[in-house]
């Protein structure tokens, strides 16, 4: 089991890491801090990914300037993935914002959260350095230009994948609500997952709340 004192401070950690990038971001602690706290990282999100865009039409420009047909289809289809990753991440809080109200991050939930936020914010800071990179590759060799596109390519996907983990951790996982009588219940099939670098998330699953187990079943002598 994890010590206490070394998950409160690992959480600081992550949270000074957030704050680098957003400065006032307090964190998930209370409950009434989760929708601020979301919609900040959301719109700093979102924004970078406008800039980004921006970066990427003006090198699109350039290719079409310099005749770099190869790379015009998979340019085109970048930006087009980067305008559809911004107004998601934009807009995110129409599908969940009743949600929200009554929700609370559990603590063992809290770190991923604060994990997948870090994560998030380096991997679009991570986009608009390679969309630099393109924009001064633009009129240049081909094969240049390609693995940028490529880069990018990979980045938006790991992005969105991110992204929508870090959205179920919020809306449908691991929260507490207010119980019948005066108690609070937990949802009785809360998962947990971490933020992946390749594009995929590595998801566990465990059970509370239930009486019954499965484990007083014997088998017949």
């Amino acid at each position: 089991m994890v010590d206490l004192r070394e998950r409160v401070e690992e959480d600081r950690g992550l949270l000074k890491r957030i704050q680098l990038h957003i400065p006032g971001f307090a964190g998930y602690r209370r409950k009434e801090d989760l929708r601020t706290a979301d919609n900040m990282l959301r719109i700093q999100v979102a924004n970078q990914l406008k800039e980004v865009r921006g970066q990427l039409e003006d090198a699109r420009s350039t290719l079409t300037s310099n005749y770099q047909l190869k790379a015009l289809e998979p340019m085109g289809a970048v930006i087009f993935k980067c305008e559809s990753l911004e107004g998601q991440i934009r807009h995110a809080e129409q599908g969940y914002s009743g949600l929200v109200a009554d929700i609370k991050v559990l603590e063992p939930q809290l770190n991923n959260l604060y994990m997948f936020d870090a994560t998030i914010l380096d991997a679009v800071d991570a986009l608009g350095k390679e969309a630099s990179g393109l924009q001064a590759d633009a009129g240049g060799d081909v094969a240049k230009v390609m693995t940028h596109v490529q880069a990018l390519q990979k980045g938006l996907s790991t992005l969105e994948s991110n992204f929508k983990q870090r959205m179920n951790v919020i809306t449908g996982t691991a929260v507490e609500r207010p119980g019948t009588s005066g108690s609070t219940t937990t949802s009785s099939s809360a998962r947990t997952s971490t933020p992946s670098s390749s594009g995929t998330g590595r998801r566990s699953r465990t059970s509370t709340g239930r009486t019954g187990t499965r484990s007083a079943r014997s088998t017949p002598p």
